[in-house]
């Protein structure tokens, strides 16, 4: 048996699916290293047209929760637990409500409504918008809910959440911690709601141990390209790439894809 049919075997996807799979991580894990954000938004579009978004989703989920492990010490003492943890309750609504949603509708369906998402959050990515009112609870359980829909359904939850605290209310130092933890903290929700779901299955554990490094790579490599133009160029990369992705992904071009 040659090594093409033991990836098969064991992954349930051919070698050049697999490829592809490991090369929108590198491309993914390079724009969120030299920008800060754009991975989810880049790669679930691009691996949910390869193998589908109900193993893309839990997919991008593993590799991605992997890699910022080492930030949560930190985050913790550094964040406004109270903050992070009213959002939380919004994604314990939110994030099962998501998955219902990725569950229950066709994977076409699902494909649609993914590269509908990513284009109305570049949209909304490009425009700059900031909440800059006081955070309120409310408001944040509200913000926190939308967020969970879309990290549920897709992993794209991280626009919503930035867009609200980086509007002025906490110290920058405060809301990177507050979104390290406050991501953790909706990755074990979404993982308890995706092993219930039957979606976090060990073909995506396998998958992820080929897509982990290299998503880690890409960050590696987007982390040392930073500095080598100014921050506004790289972000509009990032917004290229997205675009790219989202577009490339489209159903209507499942026939000329490989």
């Amino acid at each position: 048996m040659d090594f093409a049919s033991v990836v098969t075997a064991l992954l349930g996807l051919s070698l050049i699916d697999l490829l592809l799979i490991c090369l929108a991580a590198v491309v993914a894990g390079t724009a969120r290293g030299f920008s800060g954000f754009g991975g989810a938004l880049i790669f679930v579009p691009l691996a949910s047209a390869i193998i589908g978004p109900k193993v893309a989703t839990p997919l991008l989920l593993v590799i991605d929760g992997l890699m910022t492990l080492g930030m949560i010490p930190a985050a913790w003492h550094r964040a406004n637990r109270r903050e992070v943890f009213t959002m939380a309750a919004g994604a314990l609504v939110g994030v099962p409500a998501g998955v219902a949603v990725l569950t229950l509708t066709p994977s076409i369906g699902v494909r649609w409504m993914i590269c509908g998402i990513v284009v109305v959050l570049l949209a909304f990515l490009i425009s700059g918008w900031r909440y800059h009112g006081t955070p309120k609870a409310w408001l944040t359980v509200a913000v926190g809910g939308l967020a969970g829909l879309f990290g549920g359904a897709a992993q794209l939850s991280g626009p919503p959440v930035v867009a609200y605290w980086l509007g002025g209310a906490f110290p920058a130092q405060t809301v990177r911690a507050n979104l390290v933890l406050y991501f953790a903290v909706s990755t074990v929700i979404s993982a308890i709601a995706l092993i219930a779901a039957g979606l976090l299955s060990v073909q995506v554990l396998l998958i992820a141990l080929a897509a982990g490094p290299a998503y880690g790579l890409g960050i590696f490599l987007g982390s040392r390209l930073f500095g080598f133009a100014p921050e506004s160029t790289f972000r509009w990369i990032c917004f290229a790439l997205i675009g790219c992705a989202a577009v490339i992904s489209l159903p209507l071009l499942d026939a000329i894809r490989p």
